[in-house]
């Protein structure tokens, strides 16, 4: 359980260094992210799970 809390911390960490950093980058990446069809955003969220899911089994396989 503390991996898991230590996991969300450290996304938390990412996400706002991203947001304090580009605050504009991330404002157009937003509105980019309106013109894309569904099915474009769920297979790049796919993606994102099954690289995650990766990383996470080789980090602590």
């Amino acid at each position: 359980m503390d991996d898991l809390w230590a996991a969300i911390g450290l996304l938390l960490v990412l996400e706002g260094a991203l947001w304090a950093l580009f605050p504009g980058y991330g404002v157009r990446m937003l509105e980019a992210v309106q013109e894309m069809p569904e099915r474009t955003l769920r297979l790049a969220g796919a993606v994102a799970v099954a690289i995650g899911f990766l990383v996470v089994w080789f980090v602590r396989g």
